[in-house]
Protein backbone atom coordinates (compact mmCIF):
# COMPACT_ATOMS: atom_id res chain seq x y z
CA UNK A 1 0.00 0.00 0.00
CA UNK A 2 1.11 3.67 -0.77
CA UNK A 3 -0.05 6.84 0.65
CA UNK A 4 -0.57 9.26 -2.15
CA UNK A 5 -1.83 12.59 -2.16
CA UNK A 6 -3.56 14.27 -5.08
CA UNK A 7 -3.66 18.16 -5.47
CA UNK A 8 -5.71 19.73 -7.72
CA UNK A 9 -9.02 18.44 -9.33
CA UNK A 10 -11.84 20.33 -8.75
CA UNK A 11 -13.22 23.45 -9.58
CA UNK A 12 -15.83 25.75 -9.21
CA UNK A 13 -17.99 27.01 -12.38
CA UNK A 14 -20.16 30.38 -12.32
CA UNK A 15 -22.50 31.09 -15.05
CA UNK A 16 -24.31 33.97 -15.74
CA UNK A 17 -27.97 33.54 -17.13
CA UNK A 18 -29.56 36.29 -18.77
CA UNK A 19 -33.41 36.55 -19.18
CA UNK A 20 -34.63 39.56 -21.17
CA UNK A 21 -33.62 42.78 -18.91
CA UNK A 22 -33.15 40.61 -16.29
CA UNK A 23 -29.98 38.33 -15.21
CA UNK A 24 -28.67 36.36 -12.02
CA UNK A 25 -25.56 34.19 -11.17
CA UNK A 26 -25.23 30.78 -10.31
CA UNK A 27 -22.59 29.16 -8.58
CA UNK A 28 -21.17 24.94 -8.11
CA UNK A 29 -18.27 23.24 -7.21
CA UNK A 30 -17.39 20.05 -9.18
CA UNK A 31 -14.95 17.71 -7.94
CA UNK A 32 -13.30 15.76 -10.66
CA UNK A 33 -10.90 13.31 -8.68
CA UNK A 34 -13.39 10.33 -7.67
CA UNK A 35 -11.89 8.41 -10.92
CA UNK A 36 -8.41 8.35 -9.91
CA UNK A 37 -9.39 7.85 -6.14
CA UNK A 38 -11.23 4.96 -7.01
CA UNK A 39 -8.86 3.70 -9.31
CA UNK A 40 -6.12 3.84 -6.39
CA UNK A 41 -7.84 2.79 -3.74
CA UNK A 42 -9.22 -0.56 -5.60
CA UNK A 43 -5.31 -1.31 -5.51
CA UNK A 44 -5.32 -0.60 -1.94
CA UNK A 45 -3.36 2.52 -2.30
CA UNK A 46 -4.42 4.81 0.61
CA UNK A 47 -5.33 7.99 -0.80
CA UNK A 48 -5.79 11.84 0.25
CA UNK A 49 -7.17 14.33 -2.05
CA UNK A 50 -6.56 18.16 -1.37
CA UNK A 51 -8.92 20.08 -3.60
CA UNK A 52 -7.86 22.95 -5.94
CA UNK A 53 -9.60 25.68 -3.66
CA UNK A 54 -6.97 24.43 -0.56
CA UNK A 55 -4.13 23.83 -2.09
CA UNK A 56 -2.25 27.33 -1.48
CA UNK A 57 -3.09 27.31 2.11
CA UNK A 58 -2.74 23.34 2.73
CA UNK A 59 0.08 22.03 0.22
CA UNK A 60 2.83 20.36 2.21
CA UNK A 61 5.14 22.95 2.65
CA UNK A 62 8.53 20.87 3.51
CA UNK A 63 10.34 17.50 3.63
CA UNK A 64 8.86 16.83 6.87
CA UNK A 65 5.32 17.60 6.22
CA UNK A 66 5.69 15.37 2.48
CA UNK A 67 6.99 12.21 4.41
CA UNK A 68 3.80 11.30 5.12
CA UNK A 69 3.25 10.36 1.52
CA UNK A 70 5.08 8.55 -1.01
CA UNK A 71 3.75 9.61 -4.11
CA UNK A 72 2.22 12.77 -5.14
CA UNK A 73 0.04 13.82 -7.76
CA UNK A 74 -0.20 17.09 -9.28
CA UNK A 75 -4.04 16.95 -11.41
CA UNK A 76 -4.85 20.11 -13.69
CA UNK A 77 -3.77 22.74 -10.26
CA UNK A 78 -1.18 25.32 -12.14
CA UNK A 79 2.51 26.44 -10.34
CA UNK A 80 1.04 29.70 -8.25
CA UNK A 81 -1.81 27.65 -6.49
CA UNK A 82 1.53 25.88 -5.29
CA UNK A 83 3.75 28.71 -4.72
CA UNK A 84 1.28 31.47 -3.48
CA UNK A 85 0.28 30.73 -0.26
CA UNK A 86 -2.00 33.11 1.29
CA UNK A 87 0.47 35.21 3.77
CA UNK A 88 2.76 35.11 0.71
CA UNK A 89 -0.11 36.24 -1.43
CA UNK A 90 -2.12 38.35 0.30
CA UNK A 91 -0.28 39.71 2.85
CA UNK A 92 3.43 39.89 1.23
CA UNK A 93 4.96 37.85 4.28
CA UNK A 94 7.52 35.15 2.88
CA UNK A 95 6.80 31.68 3.26
CA UNK A 96 7.58 28.59 2.40
CA UNK A 97 9.19 27.56 -1.38
CA UNK A 98 6.85 24.35 -1.34
CA UNK A 99 7.77 23.51 -4.93
CA UNK A 100 11.22 23.58 -3.68
CA UNK A 101 10.57 21.80 -1.15
CA UNK A 102 9.01 18.99 -3.38
CA UNK A 103 11.91 18.81 -5.99
CA UNK A 104 13.69 18.31 -2.54
CA UNK A 105 11.67 15.36 -1.72
CA UNK A 106 11.75 13.54 -4.93
CA UNK A 107 15.49 13.81 -5.17
CA UNK A 108 15.66 12.54 -1.95
CA UNK A 109 13.31 9.46 -2.69
CA UNK A 110 9.74 10.30 -3.37
CA UNK A 111 7.62 9.75 -6.05
CA UNK A 112 5.59 12.49 -8.62
CA UNK A 113 3.10 12.05 -11.39
CA UNK A 114 1.93 15.31 -13.07
CA UNK A 115 -1.19 14.10 -15.27
CA UNK A 116 -2.36 16.28 -17.85
CA UNK A 117 -5.22 19.31 -18.08
CA UNK A 118 -5.89 23.11 -18.67
CA UNK A 119 -3.64 23.80 -15.59
CA UNK A 120 -1.07 21.70 -16.04
CA UNK A 121 2.58 21.69 -17.71
CA UNK A 122 2.11 25.00 -19.73
CA UNK A 123 -1.61 24.40 -19.86
CA UNK A 124 -3.91 26.85 -20.98
CA UNK A 125 -2.84 30.23 -22.27
CA UNK A 126 0.33 29.48 -20.67
CA UNK A 127 -1.23 29.58 -17.12
CA UNK A 128 -0.13 26.45 -15.42
CA UNK A 129 3.26 28.30 -15.87
CA UNK A 130 5.38 24.76 -14.69
CA UNK A 131 8.35 26.02 -16.99
CA UNK A 132 9.23 28.63 -15.08
CA UNK A 133 9.58 26.91 -11.61
CA UNK A 134 12.03 24.63 -10.19
CA UNK A 135 10.05 21.73 -10.54
CA UNK A 136 10.62 21.68 -14.42
CA UNK A 137 13.79 20.06 -13.62
CA UNK A 138 12.28 17.03 -12.03
CA UNK A 139 9.77 16.24 -14.74
CA UNK A 140 10.92 13.82 -16.97
CA UNK A 141 9.76 15.66 -19.84
CA UNK A 142 10.54 19.21 -21.20
CA UNK A 143 7.63 22.13 -21.53
CA UNK A 144 6.66 24.14 -24.29
CA UNK A 145 7.13 28.29 -23.42
CA UNK A 146 3.51 28.63 -24.87
CA UNK A 147 -0.22 27.06 -24.35
CA UNK A 148 0.82 23.71 -24.65
CA UNK A 149 -2.94 22.22 -25.12
CA UNK A 150 -3.83 19.49 -28.34
CA UNK A 151 -7.28 19.44 -28.62
CA UNK A 152 -8.71 16.18 -30.17
CA UNK A 153 -12.28 16.58 -30.72
CA UNK A 154 -12.73 13.56 -32.62
CA UNK A 155 -10.83 11.29 -30.03
CA UNK A 156 -7.53 9.27 -30.41
CA UNK A 157 -5.79 6.26 -29.41
CA UNK A 158 -2.88 6.07 -27.48
CA UNK A 159 0.01 3.87 -29.28
CA UNK A 160 1.96 1.64 -26.29
CA UNK A 161 5.75 1.95 -27.01
CA UNK A 162 6.80 -0.38 -23.88
CA UNK A 163 3.83 -2.70 -22.99
CA UNK A 164 6.29 -4.63 -20.68
CA UNK A 165 7.38 -1.84 -18.52
CA UNK A 166 5.67 -2.03 -14.76
CA UNK A 167 4.69 1.64 -14.82
CA UNK A 168 1.56 0.51 -17.08
CA UNK A 169 0.65 -2.11 -14.88
CA UNK A 170 0.20 -5.14 -17.40
CA UNK A 171 -2.64 -3.21 -19.28
CA UNK A 172 -3.42 -5.11 -22.52
CA UNK A 173 -5.02 -4.35 -25.58
CA UNK A 174 -6.48 -1.14 -27.47
CA UNK A 175 -7.14 2.20 -25.22
CA UNK A 176 -10.29 3.80 -25.33
CA UNK A 177 -10.24 7.03 -27.06
CA UNK A 178 -9.01 10.21 -25.56
CA UNK A 179 -10.12 13.84 -26.52
CA UNK A 180 -6.73 15.95 -25.55
CA UNK A 181 -3.63 16.46 -23.92
CA UNK A 182 -0.26 18.50 -23.32
CA UNK A 183 2.42 18.59 -25.72
CA UNK A 184 5.46 18.03 -24.58
CA UNK A 185 8.90 16.80 -25.07
CA UNK A 186 11.17 14.13 -24.18
CA UNK A 187 13.88 14.71 -21.86
CA UNK A 188 17.20 12.43 -22.48
CA UNK A 189 17.02 8.92 -20.46
CA UNK A 190 13.29 9.36 -20.61
CA UNK A 191 11.49 6.30 -21.13
CA UNK A 192 8.60 6.91 -22.98
CA UNK A 193 5.88 4.30 -22.73
CA UNK A 194 2.91 5.40 -24.81
CA UNK A 195 2.17 8.05 -27.07
CA UNK A 196 -0.56 10.20 -28.92
CA UNK A 197 0.52 10.91 -32.18
CA UNK A 198 4.31 11.39 -31.41
CA UNK A 199 4.21 13.17 -28.29
CA UNK A 200 4.03 11.52 -25.09
CA UNK A 201 1.19 10.13 -22.86
CA UNK A 202 2.92 8.44 -20.46
CA UNK A 203 6.33 9.01 -19.82
CA UNK A 204 8.83 7.94 -16.85
CA UNK A 205 12.22 8.92 -15.57
CA UNK A 206 14.69 8.90 -12.27
CA UNK A 207 15.11 12.16 -10.60
CA UNK A 208 18.27 11.54 -8.00
CA UNK A 209 17.02 8.81 -5.80
CA UNK A 210 13.18 9.67 -6.80
CA UNK A 211 11.08 9.18 -9.77
CA UNK A 212 8.95 11.25 -11.69
CA UNK A 213 6.40 10.25 -13.98
CA UNK A 214 3.40 12.22 -16.66
CA UNK A 215 0.02 11.34 -18.04
CA UNK A 216 0.00 14.12 -20.28
CA UNK A 217 -4.06 13.72 -21.42
CA UNK A 218 -6.48 14.02 -18.32
CA UNK A 219 -7.79 11.54 -15.47
CA UNK A 220 -11.26 12.80 -15.93
CA UNK A 221 -13.56 14.37 -18.47
CA UNK A 222 -13.27 16.26 -20.52
CA UNK A 223 -10.15 14.88 -21.75
CA UNK A 224 -10.46 11.45 -20.49
CA UNK A 225 -14.36 10.47 -21.80
CA UNK A 226 -16.52 7.81 -20.02
CA UNK A 227 -15.55 4.71 -21.34
CA UNK A 228 -11.68 5.93 -20.56
CA UNK A 229 -11.57 6.77 -17.09
CA UNK A 230 -14.85 5.15 -16.29
CA UNK A 231 -15.65 1.43 -18.37
CA UNK A 232 -12.47 0.40 -19.02
CA UNK A 233 -10.52 -2.01 -16.42
CA UNK A 234 -7.22 -0.39 -18.02
CA UNK A 235 -7.74 3.16 -16.41
CA UNK A 236 -6.60 1.17 -12.77
CA UNK A 237 -4.04 -0.95 -14.15
CA UNK A 238 -2.23 2.21 -15.77
CA UNK A 239 -2.72 4.96 -13.06
CA UNK A 240 -1.97 1.94 -10.29
CA UNK A 241 1.06 0.80 -12.29
CA UNK A 242 2.33 4.33 -12.40
CA UNK A 243 1.67 4.67 -8.25
CA UNK A 244 2.98 1.40 -7.77
CA UNK A 245 6.27 2.44 -10.12
CA UNK A 246 7.02 5.85 -8.40
CA UNK A 247 6.30 4.18 -5.27
CA UNK A 248 8.78 1.49 -5.72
Amino acid sequence: MSRVLIAGESWVTQSTHIKGVDSFTTSSYVVGVEPLRRALESRGHQVRHLPAHLVPAQFPADADALAAYDVVVLSDIGANSLQLAPEVFERAVPGADRLGALRGWVGDGGGLLMVGGYLSFTGFEAKAAFRNTVLHEVLPVELLPEDDRVELPAGACAAVTAADHPALGGVTGEWPPLLGYNRVLPRPGTEVLATLGSDPLVAVAPYGSGRSAVFTSDCSPHWAPTPFCEEWDGYARVFGGLVEWLAR
